[in-house]
Protein backbone atom coordinates (compact mmCIF):
# COMPACT_ATOMS: atom_id res chain seq x y z
CA UNK A 1 0.00 0.00 0.00
CA UNK A 2 1.39 3.37 -1.26
CA UNK A 3 0.99 6.03 1.59
CA UNK A 4 0.60 9.91 0.85
CA UNK A 5 3.45 12.12 0.79
CA UNK A 6 3.06 14.99 3.43
CA UNK A 7 1.19 17.77 1.68
CA UNK A 8 -0.74 15.39 -0.47
CA UNK A 9 -4.13 14.41 -1.10
CA UNK A 10 -5.17 12.51 1.84
CA UNK A 11 -8.57 9.43 1.08
CA UNK A 12 -11.42 10.78 1.90
CA UNK A 13 -12.52 8.19 4.74
CA UNK A 14 -9.26 9.34 6.58
CA UNK A 15 -10.78 11.13 10.37
CA UNK A 16 -9.15 14.77 9.39
CA UNK A 17 -9.38 17.48 11.89
CA UNK A 18 -9.65 20.94 10.02
CA UNK A 19 -7.23 23.38 10.57
CA UNK A 20 -7.88 26.74 8.01
CA UNK A 21 -9.89 27.59 5.54
CA UNK A 22 -9.46 29.58 2.31
CA UNK A 23 -10.08 32.85 4.05
CA UNK A 24 -7.48 31.59 6.32
CA UNK A 25 -5.17 30.85 3.85
CA UNK A 26 -5.59 34.14 2.08
CA UNK A 27 -5.25 35.65 5.08
CA UNK A 28 -1.90 34.27 6.00
CA UNK A 29 -0.46 34.47 2.88
CA UNK A 30 -1.32 38.34 2.65
CA UNK A 31 0.59 38.00 6.33
CA UNK A 32 3.25 36.81 5.04
CA UNK A 33 3.75 38.94 1.98
CA UNK A 34 3.84 42.16 4.42
CA UNK A 35 6.56 40.75 6.23
CA UNK A 36 8.05 39.53 3.00
CA UNK A 37 8.05 43.39 2.04
CA UNK A 38 9.15 44.83 5.56
CA UNK A 39 12.12 42.47 6.42
CA UNK A 40 13.77 42.98 2.85
CA UNK A 41 12.84 47.00 2.83
CA UNK A 42 10.78 46.55 -0.52
CA UNK A 43 11.28 43.42 -3.44
CA UNK A 44 13.91 45.20 -5.45
CA UNK A 45 16.15 42.18 -6.03
CA UNK A 46 13.26 39.98 -4.36
CA UNK A 47 12.62 36.60 -6.04
CA UNK A 48 10.32 33.78 -4.92
CA UNK A 49 10.89 29.97 -5.55
CA UNK A 50 8.60 27.49 -4.97
CA UNK A 51 9.13 24.06 -3.87
CA UNK A 52 7.30 21.81 -6.11
CA UNK A 53 4.81 21.04 -6.09
CA UNK A 54 2.55 23.07 -3.42
CA UNK A 55 5.02 25.63 -3.00
CA UNK A 56 4.52 26.81 -6.46
CA UNK A 57 1.20 27.93 -6.50
CA UNK A 58 1.75 29.59 -2.85
CA UNK A 59 5.12 31.68 -4.65
CA UNK A 60 2.69 32.83 -7.39
CA UNK A 61 -0.35 33.91 -4.34
CA UNK A 62 2.57 35.46 -2.68
CA UNK A 63 4.05 37.06 -5.73
CA UNK A 64 0.40 38.76 -6.56
CA UNK A 65 -0.12 40.01 -2.86
CA UNK A 66 3.41 41.66 -3.19
CA UNK A 67 2.14 43.13 -6.46
CA UNK A 68 -1.47 44.31 -4.73
CA UNK A 69 0.83 46.32 -2.49
CA UNK A 70 3.88 47.68 -3.78
CA UNK A 71 3.14 47.90 -7.52
CA UNK A 72 6.09 45.41 -8.76
CA UNK A 73 6.11 41.83 -10.26
CA UNK A 74 8.50 39.98 -8.41
CA UNK A 75 9.85 37.17 -10.52
CA UNK A 76 9.01 33.45 -9.54
CA UNK A 77 10.67 30.25 -9.91
CA UNK A 78 9.96 26.29 -9.35
CA UNK A 79 12.15 24.53 -7.58
CA UNK A 80 12.42 20.03 -8.27
CA UNK A 81 14.45 18.78 -5.28
CA UNK A 82 14.13 15.13 -5.74
CA UNK A 83 17.77 14.81 -6.79
CA UNK A 84 19.11 16.52 -4.19
CA UNK A 85 16.76 14.68 -1.12
CA UNK A 86 19.05 12.51 1.08
CA UNK A 87 15.69 9.68 1.73
CA UNK A 88 16.56 8.69 -2.24
CA UNK A 89 12.50 8.33 -2.69
CA UNK A 90 12.21 8.47 -6.37
CA UNK A 91 9.78 10.90 -7.52
CA UNK A 92 7.84 9.95 -9.82
CA UNK A 93 6.28 13.24 -10.50
CA UNK A 94 9.16 15.13 -10.77
CA UNK A 95 8.59 18.63 -12.49
CA UNK A 96 11.75 20.77 -14.28
CA UNK A 97 13.26 23.36 -12.38
CA UNK A 98 12.52 26.59 -14.01
CA UNK A 99 14.75 29.75 -12.47
CA UNK A 100 13.29 32.97 -14.59
CA UNK A 101 16.48 34.85 -13.63
CA UNK A 102 20.16 34.56 -12.32
CA UNK A 103 19.99 34.51 -8.79
CA UNK A 104 23.48 35.96 -8.03
CA UNK A 105 23.39 38.98 -5.77
CA UNK A 106 19.69 38.51 -5.70
CA UNK A 107 17.26 38.13 -2.33
CA UNK A 108 15.74 34.91 -2.45
CA UNK A 109 12.58 33.63 -0.44
CA UNK A 110 12.13 29.93 -0.51
CA UNK A 111 8.24 29.10 -0.34
CA UNK A 112 6.96 25.83 0.96
CA UNK A 113 3.45 24.41 2.15
CA UNK A 114 4.79 22.33 5.31
CA UNK A 115 8.01 22.39 7.01
CA UNK A 116 8.75 19.15 9.26
CA UNK A 117 12.08 17.55 9.51
CA UNK A 118 13.89 20.18 7.64
CA UNK A 119 15.00 17.39 5.37
CA UNK A 120 13.09 18.97 2.42
CA UNK A 121 14.40 22.70 3.17
CA UNK A 122 18.32 21.34 3.30
CA UNK A 123 17.48 19.56 -0.36
CA UNK A 124 15.88 22.67 -2.27
CA UNK A 125 19.36 25.02 -0.92
CA UNK A 126 21.61 22.10 -2.39
CA UNK A 127 19.26 22.65 -5.80
CA UNK A 128 18.75 26.10 -5.21
CA UNK A 129 22.93 27.32 -5.83
CA UNK A 130 22.81 25.38 -8.64
CA UNK A 131 21.38 28.30 -10.17
CA UNK A 132 23.50 31.65 -8.50
CA UNK A 133 24.83 32.68 -5.23
CA UNK A 134 22.00 34.47 -3.74
CA UNK A 135 22.65 37.34 -1.35
CA UNK A 136 20.64 36.13 1.14
CA UNK A 137 18.35 33.03 1.53
CA UNK A 138 15.32 33.42 3.45
CA UNK A 139 12.31 30.80 4.30
CA UNK A 140 8.53 30.69 4.27
CA UNK A 141 6.06 28.25 4.59
CA UNK A 142 2.21 28.31 5.34
CA UNK A 143 2.13 25.86 8.15
CA UNK A 144 4.90 24.64 10.74
CA UNK A 145 4.07 21.36 12.00
CA UNK A 146 7.53 21.22 14.53
CA UNK A 147 9.34 17.92 14.88
CA UNK A 148 12.41 19.08 13.27
CA UNK A 149 15.52 17.33 12.28
CA UNK A 150 17.97 19.79 11.55
CA UNK A 151 18.84 23.30 12.65
CA UNK A 152 16.85 25.15 10.01
CA UNK A 153 14.21 27.49 10.93
CA UNK A 154 11.15 29.41 8.56
CA UNK A 155 11.61 33.27 8.14
CA UNK A 156 8.02 33.48 7.15
CA UNK A 157 5.21 31.21 9.19
CA UNK A 158 1.68 31.25 8.18
CA UNK A 159 0.49 28.90 10.78
CA UNK A 160 2.52 27.04 13.82
CA UNK A 161 0.52 23.59 14.26
CA UNK A 162 1.98 21.91 16.76
CA UNK A 163 1.72 17.84 15.89
CA UNK A 164 2.38 14.80 16.87
CA UNK A 165 4.65 12.25 14.77
CA UNK A 166 1.54 10.28 14.33
CA UNK A 167 -0.24 12.58 12.61
CA UNK A 168 0.16 14.33 9.07
CA UNK A 169 -0.49 17.60 7.86
CA UNK A 170 -2.25 17.99 4.49
CA UNK A 171 -2.81 21.28 2.68
CA UNK A 172 -4.86 21.25 -0.12
CA UNK A 173 -4.61 24.30 -2.38
CA UNK A 174 -7.28 25.16 -5.23
CA UNK A 175 -4.35 24.97 -8.15
CA UNK A 176 -3.43 21.14 -7.39
CA UNK A 177 -6.17 19.77 -5.16
CA UNK A 178 -9.49 22.08 -6.37
CA UNK A 179 -9.89 23.27 -3.05
CA UNK A 180 -8.07 25.37 -0.24
CA UNK A 181 -7.62 23.81 3.05
CA UNK A 182 -5.08 22.46 5.68
CA UNK A 183 -6.29 19.25 8.09
CA UNK A 184 -4.89 17.07 10.06
CA UNK A 185 -4.98 13.57 10.40
CA UNK A 186 -3.78 10.63 12.68
CA UNK A 187 -1.90 8.30 10.62
CA UNK A 188 -1.16 4.37 11.74
CA UNK A 189 1.65 2.82 13.21
CA UNK A 190 2.84 1.67 9.06
CA UNK A 191 3.16 4.67 8.01
CA UNK A 192 4.84 6.78 10.97
CA UNK A 193 7.95 3.99 10.23
CA UNK A 194 8.21 5.26 6.57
Amino acid sequence: MTTPREGFFVPADAHERPILDSQDIRRAIRRIAHEIIERNRGVSELVLVGIHTRGVPLAQRIAREINAIEGIDVPVGELDISLHRDDKRSNPDSRPTIIPVDLTERRVVLVDEVIFTGRTVRAALDALVKHGRPALIQFAVLIDRGHRELPIRPDYVGKNIPTARSERVYVRLTEVDGVDNVSVARIDDEEVAI
